[in-house]
């Protein structure tokens, strides 16, 4: 068997459930990785995931159909399938295991590749060092859990640098972190050396304890008016919870 079957045969099993009108994915274990409202497939479902959108603060509304926006890691297909069928953008996802795209296009409304969609199998960690994305991505989603959902599969400097060196010069990262304060401790730790200690927001923890942090290439600080002025545009526009964010999200330091 060769070394990248082996990797594969290693995947864990995925699964379906249904919770009434929401739809999880399971990777070998009851943890969610992932979920859809089956009568709202392409809306945001998880309080994390809306989160993880946080970019459109930063981004000029007028400019994000034009854009690429990135995300390593399937999980639902929620993000991907947000970023192409409602905000129209430019959307590549990185996914190492087959069966979680294959489940996403049967079981999560996840559209077939087109012009402006494609899923790339892959490594994430060896795929975003393709030269093909350097600089081209401006919103990049990380959200990279093994099956026990215990920490970040990619989580060093190392790593981190390589996601900002996909970044065009106004895009921005954001992470999902689950876990231990001591584990959230570490990985900003990582992100400030990469990104720089100026450069990170966050918000506080979700009931179910996920943070999601924001890491700009180019570090900037408006104003929280300019900042409160864009979330309206963006709720009215696409529907997400914006408003609110701007009581749990601010910069933050290792």
């Amino acid at each position: 068997m060769t070394r990248k079957k082996q990797k594969l045969a290693e995947l864990p099993e995925v699964s379906v459930s249904d919770d009434g009108e929401v739809r999880h994915l399971h990777l070998g274990t009851p943890w969610i990785q992932g979920s859809m409202r089956v009568d709202q497939p392409f809306d945001l479902e998880l309080e994390y995931v809306q989160r993880m959108m946080a970019w459109l603060l930063f981004a000029d509304p007028a400019q994000v159909s034009k854009g690429h926006a990135m995300q390593l890691g399937l999980g639902a297909g929620a993000l991907t399938k947000f970023c192409h069928k409602k905000l129209r953008v430019c959307t590549t996802a990185i996914e190492l295991n087959p069966q979680v795209l294959a489940v996403c296009r049967q079981w999560f409304k996840l559209p077939p590749d087109g012009p402006k969609l494609r899923v790339v199998l892959a490594d994430a960690a060896q795929e975003i060092r393709n030269p093909m994305w350097r600089g081209t991505v401006d919103a990049l989603a990380v959200d990279l859990y093994d099956h026990e959902a215990a920490a970040p599969v990619l989580d060093s400097p190392t790593f981190y640098a390589d996601c900002r060196a996909l970044l065009t010069d106004t895009g921005c990262m954001t992470v999902n972190l689950f876990g231990r304060a001591s584990s959230f401790d570490r990985s900003l730790k990582s992100m400030a050396e990469a990104f720089g200690d100026d450069a990170l927001w966050a918000f506080k923890p979700t009931r179910e304890g996920n943070i999601v942090v924001l890491a700009q290439r180019t570090p900037s600080r408006p104003k929280r008016a300019e900042l409160a002025a864009r979330a309206e545009v963006i709720q009215a526009r696409w529907g997400l919870p914006t408003t609110k964010w701007l009581r749990a999200f601010k910069p933050v330091s290792a």
